[in-house]
């Protein structure tokens, strides 16, 4: 990080410091503004004039969990699909002319919602308006355009998933940790799907979901509000609105015992990876578990990896992470197992240092630190406008339209105690409430790379 930035950092943080003291961040510092068009587009505005640059992020309400059997996949379908040309832009011309101009820009998926994104220079709004209104208007969908995407699609989940270790893994967990609810199946989709999709059912789902009532844009940066709003009339106004499918309303079964699930793969060595039901971003004991994960698996001095790595040295690797969602979130847990260790004994130490901190609770110092970082965390994020546009939009989705709810968060983790550490882990952190998945090495075991990664984005 340059000088500047470093100090626009630290400035920043002296300035939550001192509103901490008086419990709440100073408004100043994220006001937003709102507008809504007459066709339903919401338009977020935060103003920060301390750089010629914008971030326009634009979030559709639309996510994997919104999917169902015979289309799963779509929404991050859809992903690659906003880049493939409209009546005005041939395939990949939009990216093209965002780059030329100084810009950068992507796109990712998740189970909850999709969203694309332009960091350009300030005096370049209208033009990603334009381009954003224009392919959401006018995406072209033929053969021609959706079928080669298709097969980068069906190549990425070969890549993110079949043929990744971890990513098979976490897919048959979660499977298997949803009967009911639709987080059931992967971000990305069945492959069955994918290679099944049809024009109409593109055409519906595009017409549907990426209509200016499913929509919202956040706009931070370097603007004037009134010249914004005048841009999204003229470029968005103009498009209708349309019905939008209710949110789904299943709800999933209370656990009523641990599932075990026995997966087997080409690997030099087994892994144990767990996962826990837990509640949704919303919900009051988010921040302790925030705080418990950083405690029990954040990094190399955590305690799953401090006790299981370097003390007993049973794995090569351990630690863990969570999903905050819209819906009931997960937390994970894994272990891998070093030659000459049992498997059971590995999955032992990984879940014994679990139930430890349910037992005793952290001490002063972890539970200090844990804070400490989720809140570093937190205002780092802050520094970059395009940091504040994704804290305000992932805000958005998962807090039913609260995005101001993100002001909140420091102050919520500062009230974590050690009794609500404890309490988070034997309500949620326990047997009955997890779904174990052993990867057993098969006959053809050979050299895997274990990434910690998989899914779609």
């Amino acid at each position: 990080m340059k000088k500047a930035g470093v100090l626009a950092a630290v400035l920043l943080l002296m300035a939550v410091a001192a509103q901490a003291e008086k419990g709440q961040l100073n408004p100043e510092l994220l006001n937003v503004q709102e507008y809504r068009l007459d066709n339903g587009l919401q338009l977020l505005m935060l103003e920060d004039h301390s750089a010629p640059i914008v971030s326009y992020q634009v979030w559709y309400h639309v996510g994997s969990r919104h999917e169902k059997p015979g289309i799963t996949g779509m929404a991050h379908f859809f992903e690659h699909m906003m880049f493939r040309g409209s009546k005005k832009y041939k395939p990949e011309e939009h990216s093209k002319i965002v780059k030329a101009h100084g810009g950068s820009l992507n796109a990712n998926t998740w189970y909850d919602r999709t969203m694309y994104f332009e960091n350009i220079s300030s005096d370049q709004l209208e033009l990603v308006v334009h381009l954003e209104a224009e392919r959401q208007a006018n995406l072209t969908i033929t053969p021609e355009t959706f079928e080669p995407e298709r097969q980068i699609v069906r190549e990425e989940r070969l890549m993110r998933v079949d043929n990744s270790l971890f990513g098979s893994a976490q897919e048959q967990l979660i499977t298997n940790m949803f009967r009911a609810h639709p987080y059931n199946w992967p971000v990305i989709g069945w492959m069955s799907d994918i290679e099944n999709y049809t024009q109409e059912q593109l055409r519906w789902f595009h017409k549907t979901y990426y209509s200016p009532n499913n929509c919202t844009v956040v706009l931070v940066g370097d603007f004037d509000p009134d010249e914004a709003i005048a841009l999204h009339e003229k470029y968005y106004g103009h498009l209708p609105s349309q019905e939008i499918p209710p949110e789904p309303k299943t709800q999933e079964p209370p656990h009523q015992g641990e599932r075990r699930v026995y997966f087997e793969r080409p690997a030099q060595l087994p892994f144990v990876l767990a996962g826990y039901h837990i509640p949704a971003a919303r919900h009051k004991d988010m921040p302790a578990i925030e705080v418990a994960q950083k405690i029990l698996s954040d990094g190399e001095s955590s305690r799953i990896y401090r006790t299981c790595v370097y003390e007993r040295q049973l794995a090569p690797f351990a630690g863990g992470f969570v999903y905050d969602l819209y819906a009931p979130g997960l937390f994970f847990a894994y272990i891998g197992v070093n030659p000459g260790t049992e498997i059971d004994t590995a999955e032992a130490a990984l879940f014994d240092v679990i139930e430890t901190l349910g037992l005793e609770g952290p001490t002063e110092q972890e539970l200090q630190k844990a804070k400490n970082q989720i809140e570093a965390d937190y205002i780092f994020g802050l520094t970059s406008v395009a940091g504040k546009g994704m804290a305000i939009g992932e805000t958005l989705i998962k807090h039913d339209g609260d995005y101001e709810e993100f002001l909140k968060w420091p102050e919520k983790v500062r009230e974590v105690t050690i009794d609500d550490v404890k309490r988070v882990v034997q309500t949620y952190l326990v047997q009955r409430n997890r779904t174990t998945l052993i990867l057993v090495p098969n006959e053809d075991a050979k050299p895997v790379n274990v990434s910690m990664e998989g899914g779609a984005e």
